[in-house]
């Protein structure tokens, strides 16, 4: 293989996302099964009949065009999109408009390149943290000056050894300065401080099996939570493991998705996860892996192509990046229709409006400085 890059082979054996970078959409597209949507039923607790009802339509109404009428803003200061295939991030608010960029000049260290697949507004609201897994490197972003601040990895190459990543995925900033990474071919989770010491590890490093928590398989998702723990997506298994800071499994559930990808914790504890798949869907289910929805559009304008991030909004709605479609949108889960969307459905573009595999998403809370 390529060094810096998966190569096809690498992608299928694993199950990994590929780089974007020098690819077309074809490539990706290909380098990713596309399977069927999987015929779920919620289960009651004692295991009998169905409990409650599964939402699969068919075609929720959409719109064609860039940005859907909304009636009031559904993410506050704005939404964070890592536009993957474009190389780039940018910052629009409810009306569609681009409030900010990145890249710019000198953005980058010298010789790099940029295609983040994740990032995320850090708590003090002045940086960014993105992984570029197809590069191997985080990178902390100040806002203002649009400049790498800080970085992890060695870029365009791949490793397990102190100060390497092997496909970083979901690089979260916490409030204490470090960050946290799912190294998803090292088959760990680690948290790095600001001086570039790997201060904490959940899993060992090239064990690759669902065993939490002594090991994970293929993890993709690592979402700290409220309580010092983390929520960890593990590709393989298709499972979500919800661990308490001391590292107590709280729950390792199953989840009924073909790929699971970035699961979040939702106010009433249950889990949202997306099926990177096509057709692909939102799925949220209780900690005891009992199925309570399901978004799963099998055709039309709702149907989803490798989604791999859905977030809860204030007003209960959620809003995703639907990655090989082109665009973020938002769902009402209580009527299963799209209510916002930014990007030309099934039409990548740079231009204004136009996204190219969006990977990325985070809502901008109030006080960032943009």
């Amino acid at each position: 293989m390529a060094t810096g890059a998966l190569s096809l082979a690498a992608v299928a054996l694993v199950g990994l996302r590929p780089p974007p970078s020098g690819w077309t959409i074809a490539d990706l597209a290909a380098a990713t099964p596309t399977v069927a949507a999987p015929s779920v039923q919620p289960r009651a607790a004692g295991g009998g009949a169905a409990a409650e009802p599964v939402y699969l339509p068919t075609a929720p109404a959409a719109m064609p065009g860039s940005v859907l009428p909304v009636t009031a803003s559904h993410f506050g200061e704005g939404l964070l999109i890592a536009d993957r295939g474009n190389g780039r991030l940018l910052i629009v608010d409810s009306g569609g408009h681009i409030l900010w960029a990145f890249p710019g000049r000198h953005s980058l260290p010298a010789g790099q390149a940029f295609a983040a697949d994740d990032a995320f507004i850090a708590p003090d609201g002045k940086t960014i943290v993105a992984n570029d897994e197809g590069h191997q490197v985080i990178d902390r972003i100040d806002i203002v000056s649009r400049r790498v601040v800080w970085q992890y990895g060695h870029y365009g190459r791949a490793g397990s050894a102190a100060g390497y990543l092997h496909t970083p995925d979901d690089a979260y900033p916490l409030a204490n300065g470090d960050v946290t990474v799912a190294d998803i071919a090292n088959c760990r989770i680690i948290e790095i401080s600001p001086a570039k010491r790997i201060i904490r590890q959940w899993g060992r490093t090239g064990v690759c099996r669902d065993h939490a928590p002594t090991s994970y398989g293929a993890p993709n998702g690592d979402t700290p939570l409220p309580d010092g723990g983390l929520l960890i997506t593990e590709i393989t298994g298709s499972r979500v493991v919800r661990l308490s800071a001391t590292g107590r499994v709280v729950f390792d559930i199953h989840v009924p998705v073909h790929y699971p990808s970035d699961a979040q914790l939702l106010p009433n504890g249950n889990v949202l996860v997306v099926d990177y798949a096509n057709p692909g869907a939102i799925v949220e289910v209780r900690p005891n892996g009992h199925l309570v929805w399901r978004y799963a559009p099998l055709t039309g304008a709702g149907r989803l192509d490798h989604p791999s991030l859905a977030l809860v909004l204030p007003d209960g709605t959620f809003v995703l990046n639907d990655d090989f479609r082109h665009r973020v949108i938002v769902v009402n889960p209580r009527t299963g229709r799209i209510i916002w969307q930014y990007g030309h459905t099934d039409r990548p573009g740079r231009s204004a409006g136009y996204l190219f595999i969006p990977d990325g998403i985070d809502p901008i809370p109030a006080g960032t400085v943009l």
